[in-house]
């Protein structure tokens, strides 16, 4: 995310598109989440995602409410070691949050800016839920995401995207390093991805797995779900140009190659690996296409959309159906396999891809560091995030616990945490 303008007050048609792109991601989280998540685990656990999905969003907009939006791009902490991890709290519950212009993007008023914000801090750690899908408590869940929203979501995105952040190379002419994710390639899908792997592996396997299938209850539902994930991620990447404007035009045009390449990489790729394509690895290849993407949307040019998408479909494919079976880990839905390898191999191709034309503010970046200072924010973030997720685990399994216990697990987590089922069999 980018100030790009030299335009210095609001303007009434980018800040409708903001606000319209802010409603798409809130889109992607309910229903499109639990709709593509809850398509792919079995009938009995059906509910327990949706009730993950709806109340992370909630929560994520309160705590982004609350103190999100000020450690992430406030800056009175500025000069401190703290400034390293937060932005300031001068924002606390959006206070001088109004309608007057952003001082990140001056198109738009900085309420504008605060709201599609909130909605990537709560579709983050939603993410995360797929790779511990049928196993782990609802009190477990809310627990932890919102334990990890503030020590890694929020550190992360203040240090690419924050005025002051160590790695915002757009938004911070001192920063340490330069770094570029447009609309959330490291800040949402590499923390959400790597947090995802050490998880699932830290709560460990569902009970059967390897011994007995365990095939999605409805791919109905899923494509359902990745149809409503590909149209509100136009909101994700062509709004995160922050104004109606060629950027967001070019990051739209992206999205679109990014994904349409993938869906039918990951197809050709299963075909000839295992015999079919299957509708599965339609959905999955749509939506590692997405993420891969999301990182360069709006920096890079039609022809590397594609090579991304190809990228993607390619090697999110290998990482589902190689690397997980070779390592044995239950990443339920496949997490890391798209978003985690997804968002590192997008944030890579950004900064070899990066594309003056393309966005004339993204391309002052190139010959000024931009590998190496993508190659450190990458490492940051994968080293917070299995860190903070290793640490508030165990802080977590020793509050509450993490798993249900065996008889709970075997007969569901709709009826073990919510006392409801998904389907009335009578």
């Amino acid at each position: 995310m980018m100030p790009i303008s030299a335009i210095s007050t609001p303007t009434a048609g980018d800040n409708a598109w903001v606000l319209v792109s802010a409603a798409l991601v809130l889109m992607m989280c309910i229903p499109g989440l639990f709709l593509f998540y809850g398509g792919l685990v079995r009938t009995k656990n059906v509910l327990s995602v949706a009730a993950q999905c709806l109340a992370l969003t909630a929560m994520g907009l309160l705590l982004w409410w609350a103190c999100g939006y000020s450690f992430v791009f406030g800056r009175s902490f500025e000069g401190g070691w703290l400034g390293h991890l937060f932005g300031g709290a001068e924002h606390f519950a959006f206070k001088g949050v109004g309608a007057a212009s952003s001082t990140y993007e001056p198109r738009i008023s900085a309420a504008t800016f605060a709201l599609f914000q909130a909605m990537f801090a709560a579709i983050t750690p939603a993410l995360i839920i797929g790779a511990v899908a049928e196993r782990m408590k609802f009190s477990a869940v809310l627990l932890f995401s919102a334990l990890w929203t503030v020590f890694v979501y929020y550190p992360v995105a203040h240090a690419v995207w924050g005025a002051t952040g160590d790695f915002a190379g757009l938004a911070n002419e001192g920063a340490t390093f330069k770094a570029a994710d447009f609309a959330g390639g490291i800040v949402v899908h590499m923390t959400s991805g790597w947090s995802a792997l050490l998880l699932c592996i830290l709560v460990g396997p569902r009970a059967g797995f390897g011994k007995r299938p365990m095939p999605p209850h409805s791919m109905v539902l899923c494509v359902l779900g990745t149809g409503l994930l590909w149209a509100g991620w136009y909101g994700f990447n062509a709004g995160s140009a922050l104004a109606a404007d060629g950027v967001a035009i070019q990051a739209f045009l992206t999205t679109t190659l990014g994904a349409a390449t993938a869906t039918l990489a990951w197809a050709l790729v299963e075909k000839l690996h295992r015999g079919k394509p299957s509708v599965l690895g339609l959905c999955s290849g749509a939506i590692a296409g997405l993420a891969t993407v999301t990182n360069a949307a709006g920096f890079v040019s039609g022809p590397s959309a594609v090579l991304i998408g190809a990228l993607a479909g390619l090697l999110s494919y290998a990482a589902c159906s190689l690397l997980k079976p070779k390592f044995g880990y239950d990443d339920a839905l496949d997490t890391f396999g798209v978003h985690g390898v997804g968002g590192t191999i997008g944030a890579l191709a950004t900064a070899l891809l990066m594309d003056a034309e393309a966005n004339v503010a993204g391309g002052k970046l190139i010959g000024h560091g931009l590998i190496g200072g993508q190659l450190a924010a990458m490492l940051a973030c994968i080293a917070l995030s299995l860190a903070g997720t290793w640490a508030l685990a165990k802080l977590v399994d020793c509050l509450v616990g993490l798993r249900p216990s065996e008889e709970e697990e075997a007969q569901g987590l709709d009826i073990a945490d919510h006392g409801e089922e998904g389907y009335n069999h009578g």
